[in-house]
């Protein structure tokens, strides 16, 4: 099987971002990896692909990195993107079937717009205008996709995996305690030890709100304790809990900013 060429990893030290603390695996003693420091995983990444990969570093402790234009190209299921507008960032992988008619109701037609550009632009609405719940938006995005944003005017940290999970991605926490996301299971596995677990499909991050389904956002999303081949403990697992849901509707309409959806 041929190996996926997209490679992309976001890190944001506990100040932008605070994952789920089922995240983080207890210590064991007799524990053979231990998780690196958010700096070590970075230098990690560009050591692994040697004049092949690029990123962004931010004041305060976020970065952004991903496979650079000289990396082998991708297939268009697996396109790597990375895009910056109005101090937003965004690191893309997949892709969006529906990018056309999106590109148009967001008022993008005339300019080169990519996926990436279209999620900038997505989270701006959300962040600004908000007409409508992040979850609506989100299930509006077609395809096989994963990303995350960073707004560097506002600290914010935006990440999402399509429902059908068809774009691999991780997550796991540091040992200085900052979030680690990508694609590669080596570098965030190897990196958070066994604080790590698969990016649950069909959810959303956000730094404020914390982790939510938009496939299901009337449902909570519960921790699942996983068990590794060696019978140690890891992050734990999401997953929609079909019998927990929320007290009230997420509010629609003017009010319903980019906040709301976390609201509920």
């Amino acid at each position: 099987m041929q190996e996926r060429k997209s490679k992309m990893l976001a890190i944001f030290q506990k100040n932008f971002a605070r994952p789920p603390p089922e995240l983080i695996s207890p210590e064991h003693a007799g524990c053979q990896r231990h998780p690196k420091n958010s700096d070590e995983i970075l230098r990690d990444f560009h050591a692994a692909h040697p004049g092949n990969s690029f990123g962004a570093t931010f004041s305060g402790g976020a970065a952004l990195a991903s496979l650079g234009p000289r990396a082998p190209r991708p297939s268009f299921l697996h396109q790597r993107l990375f895009c910056s507008y109005d101090d937003v960032y965004c690191v893309f992988v997949g892709s969006i079937h529906n990018l056309s008619s999106l590109v148009r109701q967001y008022g993008l037609s005339g300019k080169s717009a990519d996926e990436a550009l279209l999620v900038i632009e997505a989270y701006r609405t959300l962040r600004d205008r908000g007409p409508y719940p992040a979850d609506q938006v989100l299930k509006d995005l077609a395809g096989s996709f994963a990303f995350v944003v960073y707004d560097d005017a506002t600290g914010a940290v935006f990440a999402a995996l399509s429902s059908d999970g068809g774009v691999p991605l991780y997550w796991g926490v540091a040992a200085d305690g900052s979030v680690v996301i990508g694609d590669e299971v080596e570098i965030v596995k190897g990196g958070c030890g066994k604080s790590y677990a698969p990016f649950p499909a069909g959810c959303m991050f956000h730094s404020e709100g914390g982790l939510r389904s938009f496939e299901h956002p009337m449902n909570k999303v519960k921790a699942m304790p996983r068990v590794d081949s060696e019978g140690v403990v890891c992050g734990a697992g999401f997953k929609v809990d079909s019998s927990d849901k929320f007290n009230a509707m997420p509010r629609v309409g003017s009010a319903a900013n980019w906040a709301s959806t976390w609201d509920a």
